[in-house]
């Protein structure tokens, strides 16, 4: 009877622990990998980057992370903080699946293709930068403005 007990209190203790180390992990935002940097710009070599599938970054700046993305949508190099317009204050960012870039605040999905446009106020903050020679530069001075955002 005593191994029983201590079986059914075993599976629920593992089966707690699991659960307490997965939920977290849902509202957190991914870790992701840190961009080269070149004098005053970040750069991310594009010729690895698909059609309409966003390359995420972190850029770390005074013991913060700055997380952006880099996607070709419409023939076209664009960049993006990556928090919601609406959500900035929540810093989840976006997640990409099935061709769909998807808030992770307030779940608003909706076609890479149609990234710059948004719906409502969801939409992810525009990072300028420029191509050129295969790389995609973004001042790091943009992604350092962030900081008290963050």
């Amino acid at each position: 009877m005593n191994k029983r007990i201590f079986a059914a209190f075993s599976i629920k203790a593992f089966s707690l622990s699991l659960f307490s180390l997965l939920i977290p992990a849902c509202f957190q935002q991914p870790t992701y990998l840190a961009p080269l940097l070149m004098g005053k710009d970040v750069v991310v070599d594009i010729s690895r980057i698909p059609s309409e599938v966003p390359e995420f970054f972190a850029y770390h700046y005074h013991g913060k992370k700055i997380n952006f993305f880099v996607v070709k949508a419409n023939n076209a190099f664009l960049s993006f903080i990556d928090a919601c317009a609406s959500c900035y204050a929540e810093k989840r960012g976006y997640r990409f699946d099935g061709g769909y870039v998807i808030c992770r605040a307030c779940n608003m999905k909706y076609p890479v293709s149609e990234i710059e446009k948004g719906f409502g106020s969801c939409y992810p903050i525009r990072l300028p930068g420029h191509v050129q020679k295969g790389k995609y530069y973004i001042p790091r001075s943009l992604l350092e403005a962030q900081v008290d955002k963050f």
